[in-house]
């Protein structure tokens, strides 16, 4: 697996990470802890040597796996977690008070097994808290050696301004996709001023570039999907003409939807480290051959041209999570 470095913050990641997420929380019920723990250890016997988890998943639960997982190699991996949320369960709206911010990086710790987090993100701007605040206090637990670098996620131009301003950001992590372009408007620009890396999550549209989801599928009850408009039984009908699109680029190139998909967002900046997550080993290895993929000029220019005709329907969240990004 090829590295890449995260900006100019010379933190030196896989090319393609893997997103935890989806092991325990946001997608129906957690996957059994010892799959779990296999689909990470395969995923470092792979190459893979970024990990990206969160307090909030689960709440708890997935930091907990990651830990346990990643034990026998943490010297050889990244971990990047986040704090944000009021007593770390997403529900219970934002909370990024200084006090806060160093309760999560102890508690982390102890749950990841390690004496310092590789990469600490703010999970959503909060309003309440000034930026300034939130930066201060992830450089003071910088000098101190419980974290190395300090992320933000969904953050909007300013808020990355002011917080870089404070301590420099290594890393904005997003939603980018071939579904989900906004980021080329405004993001990308400052973050290639600034010397920011950037971490796309959902790189594969909540799973619906795959080509695995169409207007049939049902989903878990428990699933974040049923309630994202994006994924409502008519959006997805009218959404497959992309993935129609994708399947016969993938065809010419003898790969699958997904790693097209995947490589698309590789070959955008040399800064850009996609998080695909899964559950499933197969999944794994599919989203993980995408970094071998290479896509000329004329291959990028075929894929923006045919995916521009398309435009894609519905939000990507329900209107009160929309509130919450970009600010």
């Amino acid at each position: 697996m090829q590295k890449r470095k995260l900006g100019k913050s010379n933190l030196e990641v896989s090319a393609i990470g893997l997103g935890c997420m989806g092991l325990s929380f946001g997608y129906g019920p957690a996957t059994e802890r010892q799959q779990a723990i296999t689909l990470i250890r395969t995923a470092f016997d792979r190459g893979v040597t970024f990990f990206d988890t969160a307090e909030a998943y689960g709440p708890f639960l997935n930091e907990e796996v990651v830990g346990e997982a990643i034990e026998p190699f943490r010297k050889h991996v990244v971990i990047a977690t986040k704090f944000g949320f009021l007593n770390g369960d997403s529900h219970q709206g934002l909370d990024s008070r200084p006090e806060r911010i160093r309760e999560v990086a102890d508690a982390a710790l102890k749950r990841l097994r390690t004496d310092v987090i590789d990469l600490f993100y703010q999970h959503r701007v909060d309003p309440k808290v000034p930026i300034e605040d939130v930066a201060g206090t992830v450089k003071d637990l910088i000098r101190q050696g419980k974290v190395k670098h300090l992320g933000l996620s969904e953050a909007g131009v300013q808020a990355i301004r002011r917080a870089h301003s404070v301590q420099p950001v290594a890393a904005l992590q997003s939603e980018y996709s071939l579904w989900w372009r906004e980021p080329e408007g405004e993001i990308l620009p400052v973050l290639e001023e600034l010397g920011i890396g950037f971490v796309p999550f959902s790189p594969l549209g909540k799973g619906f570039l795959t080509g695995a989801i169409n207007e049939t599928t049902k989903f878990d009850s428990t699933d974040f999907r049923n309630i994202v408009p994006r994924f409502n039984e008519e959006n997805r009908k009218a959404n497959q003409a992309l993935v129609n699109v994708l399947g016969e680029i993938a065809a010419q190139k003898k790969a699958t939807s997904a790693q097209i998909a995947i490589a698309w967002l590789l070959a955008q900046k040399p800064w850009i480290v996609p998080i695909p997550g899964t559950t499933k080993l197969h999944r794994l290895e599919e989203n993980l051959g995408a970094a071998n993929i290479q896509l000329s000029e004329s291959d990028l220019g075929e894929i923006t041209a045919a995916v521009s005709k398309i435009p894609v329907q519905g939000d990507r969240y329900p209107a009160h999570l929309q509130q919450r990004v970009n600010r």
